[in-house]
């Protein structure tokens, strides 16, 4: 089973630059899309909507920020949207694939930049929500792949400058603290369980991939699921956004 996790940087600009020209031939079961920066009424062309697959959007509530997508080969159970967060749901964050023991969801995680306190403290908001979220379906009698653009990068291997970034959201101590916590209670970087280089980054801030380098979109899956991974790769041939599209390939039949 093939998954495919983009952050767009806006679905319509990375179209444009060929995102689905090379999707079609990537043969992938589920395409995990974060950061539409449209409404789904926008996307009129049929080339937002495959044949091969049954898609599902959830916008932000002014359809014109944020915004998660998930392509689904086979017909899922269900879809849910929204984590039930009331302060985030309406900001178009996640939606999540249901089948008889998996879920596949798609994530975008809030940005903050750098000085914004206000900015920073929404961020760590919905990570105290998601991690509790994140606890309580572990529970559940099923697996789970969550994919998708986190905002912030786990160890000094994920981050190309660490001196230039230790201060940077997203690189912050309680940033990478909640993260460790979540590895820690039954969570796996599923990237990270087949490939430990230390050049491995899917976002450059600064649209220039020769540095400044990160790896902040990522699969987490439960750990039930850790030895079902059998390949993963960033794509860095051609450039869609500022991010890299992650291809992560499971020993999964659902």
């Amino acid at each position: 089973m093939r998954i495919i996790s983009f952050s767009a940087d806006g679905i319509i600009n990375a179209a444009e630059k060929g995102f689905y020209d090379w999707l079609s031939e990537q043969d992938a079961d589920f395409v995990c899309i974060q950061d539409l920066r449209c409404s789904e009424y926008d996307l009129q062309d049929k080339k937002y909507f495959p044949v091969d697959y049954n898609a599902y959007f959830l916008d932000d509530i002014d359809g014109k920020a944020n915004g998660v997508a998930i392509y689904c080969r086979k017909l899922p159970k269900a879809i849910m949207t929204g984590l039930g967060f009331a302060d985030f749901d309406m900001e178009g964050r996640y939606i999540q694939a249901d089948y008889e023991n998996l879920s596949v969801g798609c994530l975008l995680a809030p940005f903050a930049e750098p000085g914004n306190a206000d900015q920073l403290a929404h961020k760590l908001a919905f990570y105290e929500q998601l991690g509790a979220h994140l606890q309580k379906v572990r529970n559940k009698r099923r697996e789970f792949i969550i994919c998708g653009n986190w905002q912030l990068a786990h160890t000094a291997t994920d981050v190309q400058d660490t001196e230039r970034n230790s201060n940077s959201p997203g690189f912050l101590t309680e940033e990478r603290q909640w993260i460790n916590e979540l590895f820690d209670s039954g969570y796996i970087d599923a990237f990270r369980e087949i490939n430990s280089d230390q050049d491995e980054f899917s976002w450059w801030p600064d649209g220039n991939r020769d540095s400044n380098g990160w790896r902040s979109d990522f699969h987490v899956i439960s750990k039930g699921l850790q030895y079902t991974v059998d390949y993963g790769a960033i794509y860095k041939v051609k450039e869609f956004s500022t991010h890299a599209p992650i291809i992560m390939d499971y020993d999964i039949e659902i």
